[in-house]
């Protein structure tokens, strides 16, 4: 019996080793149509520009090579050049399936829409998209968000916390993007500023230079910051070490108490639920001795801590995490997964904001989702 079931897993085993690819590869050849034909008007031969296509294929494939280099400028290269590759064909697909759509149309009206004329659209505006998406991605807006606490205190009224969700320090976001995120942020004066998880995409030696721009943040009350998943991949204690170093407050299932003029309000943090051992996600523990009549403020990665959070009487939780699908189509397929994308929600007694993120990951697009530092404005308005 065990021979055959070794003999049924090793199947399994082969038969995804040729689908997979083979899906891949089907995928490009049919979003890469557009490219075909523009280089055949350009007098390439055909089978040089399949040729083309199927080097294309390979290049999304270069960020999981690139581990095993440990040039950063190496690194960033062939990020930029696999996930530039992938954002691209994810448009050329799209606008792949549309056309085809419109070519049965035509068929079915007999109108003459020239299918050259198409390919050329699409590929332009898969190119275009491609550019507006980048753009997007690494030129982060401020979104102010108005928060109404109920019995929020006179001296807490128009308290201003500065969010950065998602980041994702890595070979394609690096010192020069952490800098102008610290010099933007800096310019709302904010009373806090909080980083809610998955900071960085790599190890702490290869990234030690990029976010030193972090030591530059300044807030009234403190920069305050908790882990995501992504952290963990990537030896979570180092990188809680070092934002430590640059002079961040690392919210281990912990919190500090805030005053003014009396009034108190908790700042808290629980660690990801991929942390195991002394990084376990603990809400209980992160608001264990705070204050009863404090405001409470609550960082989590993931949105989904907010039931456990209203249970525990916490006023808002911050989150980040979904992307808020990132770019054109996910943002509205990540729908169909994620109960909760983007914005602000009630969630029983607490408010939940989820940041659509400050940075990317993967392809350097954020097509119709724009990145944002979100200024969190606390008012006492009655709800």
């Amino acid at each position: 019996m065990s021979r055959i079931r070794s003999l049924a897993l090793n199947s399994a085993a082969h038969i995804r080793f040729v689908l997979i690819p083979a899906i891949w590869l089907a995928l490009f050849a049919y979003s890469g149509r557009p490219i075909v034909v523009a280089a055949q008007a350009g007098g390439v031969t055909p089978e040089l520009a399949w040729g083309g296509i199927f080097a294309l294929s390979l290049l999304p494939l270069l960020p999981l090579l690139a581990r095993r280099s440990g040039d950063l400028k190496r690194q960033s290269l062939m990020h930029w050049a696999g996930y530039s590759t992938l954002a691209l064909f994810s448009l050329l697909l799209i606008f792949g399936l549309l056309s085809d759509v419109i070519r049965v149309f035509d068929l079915l009206i007999r109108a003459t829409i020239p299918s050259h004329a198409l390919s050329f659209a699409v590929l332009g505006a898969s190119a275009l998209l491609s550019i507006v998406g980048l753009l997007q991605a690494r030129c982060p807006r401020v979104k102010r968000v108005e928060v109404a606490i109920e019995s929020l205190p006179a001296e807490l009224d128009g308290y201003r916390i500065a969010q950065w969700s998602d980041v994702h320090v890595s070979p394609t976001i690096q010192r020069r993007f952490v800098a102008a995120l610290v010099e933007k942020t800096n310019l709302l004066n904010a009373d806090a500023i909080v980083i809610t998880g998955d900071l960085i995409d790599g190890h702490v030696d290869e990234l030690r230079d990029q976010v030193a721009p972090l030591a530059d943040l300044r807030a009234r009350d403190g920069v305050f910051y908790v882990t995501g998943n992504h952290e963990y991949y990537w030896r979570a204690g180092e990188w809680a070490a070092e934002v430590e170093r640059l002079g961040l407050t690392f919210l281990k299932n912990g919190h500090r108490v805030i005053e003014r003029n009396g009034a108190k309000l908790v700042m808290a943090g629980i660690t990801d639920p991929v942390g195991r051992g002394t990084h376990k996600s603990d809400p209980q523990l992160a608001l264990s001795g705070a204050p009863e009549n404090a405001v409470k403020v609550l960082l989590s990665h993931r949105p989904q801590a907010a039931n456990a959070a209203s249970k525990l009487g916490v006023d808002l939780q911050l989150s980040g995490h979904t992307h808020g699908g990132q770019f054109f189509p996910f943002n509205y397929i990540i729908r169909l997964f994620q109960p909760i994308v983007a914005g602000l929600h009630r969630v029983g007694r607490t408010w939940l904001y989820v940041s659509r993120g400050t940075g990317y990951w993967g392809p350097p697009s954020r097509l119709g989702v724009h990145g944002e530092i979100t200024e969190v404005v606390l008012r006492n308005r009655s709800i």
